[in-house]
This record gives structure tokens, C-alpha cells and sequence, in this order.
């Protein structure tokens, strides 16, 4: 397993577009923490850039990658390996690798620059959405043998969790506007990763107060100490379960 594992880092590692991912945080993090006088504002103008491009390449890149690897997959197979220790593997390599691109490109700038508890929980929701979103790509990999159709599944898939999804939330509030949905928003919360990292990090910024009612509800519930840990076993939830059914997916799937 140990070998897999290192085998799959090494690689992807190597890879040109994850070497230009990790540059193009490090440069995006530079840039904005020193275009900013203020650490803080720095981010703020980071947040928007790590809950899009963060998700947006873990979740392609490991996909591609896994339809690339189909040959791979299947001499591993042939080996007297249990198809549960090869698949773990590649996740954590995948999610291994993924996650020390992030923390290089935009984890370092931001211990450097802001190591305060705002940052610590940017550098945690941007490591857990990395790993959320390779398990999201392994299960939309291992369910779809064609590779085109896996690749738009999976796009159709972020274009929802980034932005569908707050339009779909827009658009019941306003439909329900008579009726108090600001406690069923906690909940409704929870169904988007991205969302919900979106509202931690916010809320240790103290910009929920811009919120208004809505915001007050958050922070009375993902303020407190219980709703942090909450906010994290669903976000850890989000990996698992995909990771999980993907899983037995492969294990029952004819290679």
C-alpha cells in the first residue's frame, strides 16, 4: 500500500498542471496579501479564489487522472492485492498530493502572513475540500466508464456545489420570504461543502454581521465550539461517503 501510495505522489507530483496549480496559489496569495495593507482584507480577497479554483481542479484533475490510470488500475488488479488496499491508495495518494499542492501554494502565505485562527480554518477548509473533492471524483470516475461523460459529470457537479446551488437557496428564501427559514438554512448549509467552509471562515472574520438576522443564526450556531465540530464531522462526512460508495462500486465493478 505504502508503495502505492508513494508512487501516485511522486507521479502527480511531477505533473505540469499540478506544478502550475501550486504556482499560481503561491502567486495569487502573494499578490493579494501584499496588494492589501491590512492582513485580514488579504483573506477576504483569498477566500473567493480557494472555494473556486480549490474545488474546480481537485475534483478534474483527480478525474482525469483516474480514467488515465485505467491501465495501471488494472496491472494492479492482476496482482494478488485486494481491490480495497488499491483504491485507498490511490486516494491517499491523490489526496495526499493534492493537499501539498494547496498547503505550499496558498497554506504557507497564509501562516506567514495572517497565522491567526481565521487562517488556521482557510488552511483546514481548503486542505478538507481538497480531499472532499477527490472522493467526489472517484465515485463520478468508478460509476462512469466514459471518460468524456465522467469529465462533464464531474464539471456539472462543481458548477452546482459553487454556484447552482446559493442560486437554488436565493431562490426559496425569496419564495418563502413569510416564512422563518433562517434556522433551516443551518441545515440546508450542511448539504454543500462549500458552502459551509464559506460560512466558517466567515464567521471568524466577523463579517456575519453584514448577514443581517441570517447571519446572527450562523454564528449562534457555528460560533460556538459545538457548531465548529459539527461544521467538521459533516465536512468530513462529505469525503467518507463518497469515498465509501465509490468503494464498493470498484470492488463490485468489471474491470
Amino acid at each position: 500500500m505504502k508503495k502505492i501510495i508513494k508512487y501516485v505522489i511522486a507521479d502527480i507530483l511531477r505533473n505540469k498542471i499540478i506544478i502550475a496549480y501550486t504556482v499560481f496559489l503561491l502567486a495569487m496569495s502573494l499578490s493579494v496579501f501584499n496588494l492589501e495593507d491590512n492582513a485580514s482584507k488579504g483573506l477576504l480577497s483569498l477566500l473567493n479564489i480557494i472555494l473556486l479554483i480549490v474545488p474546480l481542479v481537485s475534483i478534474v484533475f483527480s478525474t482525469i487522472y483516474m480514467y488515465n490510470s485505467s491501465e495501471f488500475i488494472e496491472l494492479l488488479v492482476s496482482q494478488p492485492l485486494k481491490r480495497r488496499t488499491i483504491w485507498l491508495s490511490l486516494f491517499s495518494g491523490l489526496a495526499t498530493a493534492l493537499s501539498l499542492s494547496f498547503f505550499i501554494g496558498a497554506g504557507i502565505p497564509i501562516l506567514i502572513y495572517q497565522p491567526s485562527s481565521t487562517g488556521i480554518m482557510m488552511l483546514l477548509t481548503g486542505l478538507l475540500l481538497s480531499v472532499i473533492f477527490v472522493a467526489v471524483a472517484f465515485l463520478a470516475s468508478v460509476t462512469t466508464r466514459d471518460k468524456a461523460k465522467g469529465i462533464g459529470k464531474v464539471i456539472l457537479l462543481w458548477l452546482y456545489f459553487a454556484l447552482l446551488f446559493d442560486g437554488m437557496v436565493l431562490f426559496l428564501l425569496f419564495q418563502f420570504a413569510d416564512y422563518p427559514l433562517e434556522k433551516a438554512m443551518v441545515g440546508v448549509s450542511a448539504l454543500n461543502p462549500i458552502d459551509l467552509s464559506r460560512i466558517l471562515i466567515l464567521l471568524q472574520m466577523d463579517v456575519s454581521a453584514l448577514m443581517g438576522y441570517t447571519g446572527a443564526i450562523f454564528r449562534n450556531f457555528f460560533g460556538t465550539q459545538a457548531g465548529v465540530i459539527f461544521a467538521f464531522l459533516v465536512l468530513m462526512t462529505w469525503f467518507i461517503i463518497p469515498l465509501w460508495l465509490s468503494l464498493r462500486k470498484f470492488n463490485s465493478k468489471d474491470l
